[in-house]
This record gives C-alpha cells, sequence and structure tokens, in this order.
C-alpha cells in the first residue's frame, strides 16, 4: 500500500474561492457529485433525488456556542478566550490568547461585566488549554456576551447573519466551537423533500472542537495526534441503522464529523464518549456507505478522511475539478457527494 505524506494532501487553491459569506439561501448552494466515475455538476436542490427511499441520512445535531470570549487581565492587557468545553460547576475548558499568560487565580474581567478564575491548565497539568471558573452559568453568559466562533479563514468580524447560518436548522445540543458545515445546506425546503422521498433521518452528536482547525505539522502524518471531541450515538440512532441493514438500503453520513462519530462507536463500542480517531487512507470503514461533505482545507485531516472514504486520486481528481469549476470552499462553501470505494468492514 502506498505511503502517504502531507504533501499529498497538498492543492492551489485562489483565495478568492474561500466564501467569505453563506448563500443567499441555504439549499442555493452548488453541489459536485462525485459518485461516480466522471464528475457530475449540480445543484444541492437535487440532493433528495440522488438517495433512494431505503436510504438512511444521518446528521450530526451539535449546536454551536458562542464561544468566542473577550475581556481583560487585572493589569490591563486584552486577552481572547475560546470555549472548547463547559465541565460541571460553572466550569470551562478554553484556549486562551493573551500576550502573557497570567499565573493560576488570576481573576479576568470578561467583556459584559462577568468574571472568569483561572484554575490551572487541562487536562493535566502541561496541558494546552486552560481550565477556569465563571461566575455564572456559562452557557447563559456565552449566548449573551459572547460571539459566533467564526473560522480563522472567514476574515470578517460575526454578523447576527452568521449567528443564523453558521448554525444548522436542527441544532438542538450545545457544545460546538465550529459548524458541521456539511448539514448548512439543508432547509425546510430540502428536508420536505426528501420526507416526500421516503428517506429517513437520524442523529448523532459530536462537539466540535477548535482543534478541527488544528493543521497537520509532520510531513509523517503517521505521527499527527488528533484533538479529543465528545460524541453520542443514541439508542434511537443505533435501532435505525439496525432496520437499514436489514433493509439493504445505504447509511449516508452528513458530514465528516457523522463519519468520525459513527465509526468511533463501530470501533470501540462505545455509544458515548471521547474520540480522537484519525481517518486516513487505508482506513475500513464499518458503517458509512456515502457522505455528503463541504471542500476542505489543504493538508487537513479532513480532506485526508475524504480521500480515505472515495479513494485518493478520485478524490483529488474531484478536488482539481471544484477549483476549475469555481466551486465555493469551507464552511460557507458547496458541497460534495462521495461514494465508499475503500473496503468496507474488517
Amino acid at each position: 500500500m502506498r505511503h502517504f505524506t502531507l504533501g499529498d494532501f497538498d492543492f492551489a487553491l485562489p483565495p478568492e474561492l474561500i466564501a467569505q459569506h453563506p448563500a443567499a439561501e441555504r439549499s442555493g448552494s452548488r453541489l459536485l457529485d462525485g459518485t461516480a466515475a466522471a464528475p457530475a455538476d449540480r445543484a444541492f436542490r437535487e440532493f433528495p433525488r440522488l438517495l433512494r427511499p431505503e436510504d438512511l441520512l444521518v446528521f450530526n445535531d451539535t449546536q454551536v456556542i458562542k464561544a468566542r470570549l473577550f475581556g481583560q487581565k487585572p493589569t490591563g492587557g486584552r486577552l481572547e478566550l475560546l470555549v472548547e468545553r463547559v465541565l460541571a460547576g460553572r466550569e470551562v475548558v478554553a484556549h486562551m490568547k493573551v500576550s502573557k499568560k497570567p499565573p493560576v487565580g488570576t481573576t479576568l474581567r470578561m467583556d459584559g461585566g462577568f468574571t472568569a478564575t483561572l484554575l490551572g491548565r487541562w487536562p493535566d497539568p502541561d496541558g494546552p488549554l486552560f481550565r477556569l471558573s465563571f461566575d455564572g452559568e456559562p452557557h447563559a453568559l456565552m449566548q449573551q456576551h459572547g460571539h459566533v466562533p467564526l473560522p480563522p479563514y472567514i476574515e470578517h468580524a460575526d454578523t447576527a447573519q452568521d449567528a443564523e447560518r453558521y448554525q444548522t436548522v436542527f441544532a438542538r445540543r450545545p457544545g460546538a466551537v465550529a459548524a458541521p458545515t456539511a448539514a448548512l445546506h439543508f432547509d425546510e425546503t430540502v428536508l420536505a423533500a426528501l420526507d416526500a422521498r421516503g428517506v429517513q433521518r437520524a442523529s448523532v452528536t459530536l462537539h466540535v472542537g477548535a482543534g478541527t482547525f488544528q493543521p497537520v505539522k509532520t510531513e509523517d502524518i503517521a505521527q499527527h495526534r488528533m484533538h479529543s471531541e465528545w460524541y453520542e450515538v443514541p439508542e434511537a440512532t443505533q435501532r435505525a441503522i439496525a432496520q437499514l441493514r436489514a433493509r439493504g438500503g445505504r447509511l449516508v453520513a452528513v458530514g465528516t464529523t457523522t463519519v468520525r462519530t459513527l465509526e468511533s462507536w463501530a470501533r470501540s463500542g462505545q455509544a458515548s464518549g471521547d474520540t480522537d480517531i484519525f481517518i486516513t487512507p487505508g482506513f475500513r470503514f464499518r458503517e458509512v456507505d456515502l457522505l455528503l461533505t463541504n471542500f476542505h482545507l489543504p493538508k487537513s485531516t479532513l480532506l485526508m478522511l475524504v480521500s480515505a472514504f472515495a479513494g485518493y486520486e478520485h478524490a483529488m481528481g474531484l478536488y482539481r475539478h471544484a477549483v476549475e469549476s469555481g466551486y465555493r470552499f469551507f464552511s460557507y462553501g458547496d458541497a460534495m457527494l462521495l461514494a465508499r470505494t475503500a473496503p468496507a468492514k474488517e
């Protein structure tokens, strides 16, 4: 089997193809159908008719929280927090951007009038994140005073449009600091068309962390360590998948986060917990048959996952076609539908 390196997942992307704003309508984006040998350019509204009545569509129902908070140290120096996870007892885990890290025990005055006390590093004394205690309920404080945690490649400050559109229409479980972007294309019209076609739907949860944008820094991709994210596969979804297999339908994952959730569950047997699964070419998929996904960054772990799923040469060829055809890339960009060509089940 070919040994892949980081450079194998690089490609030239004109900056003007990086979508800075969503399409005027959620389902107004384009869809690159990559399920056959030759790519087909479609509109996303055509997606329901590409599925069969016996198929099962699985979404990630996580909700993006307004996780970006600003404040200052007692010395007056400004800082920024990006909350990664909410713990028990008003505690949170966050990334901290500041000129000089304050000592443990420091009380930070946050914009909006609340305070955050630094308790230490996380998950251990040398951990990369910080554990803090808020003086109020974290979700309520973030909703009132926080900002939408837009990805680093979106260059404008968050707006009311971002608060609405960097969120799926079926988000219900708060905890993500990045949206499951493949699901942003779905609106009530598309969901109604899926229902009319008889396509069933189920959901999983994976609270997407900021580590999703973490670059791979080693040329040997096997040396890369993934960030950890919390997931859950509900019993109702487990039953729906069992019924799907009994009737011979296809499991269609909406987004790479859904893939990571289902394949983590398949391997561990654990319906909930933390996962740091890293999917690269050669991975054997146990659950997912079709994947709907957006276009990802060069050299990213998400592009590696897509290449593992659809086959490296096919996936990279689709990316070349997307660039040549002017598709819009990344979170607010267009979508692509892929069939699994890698071997299934070990």
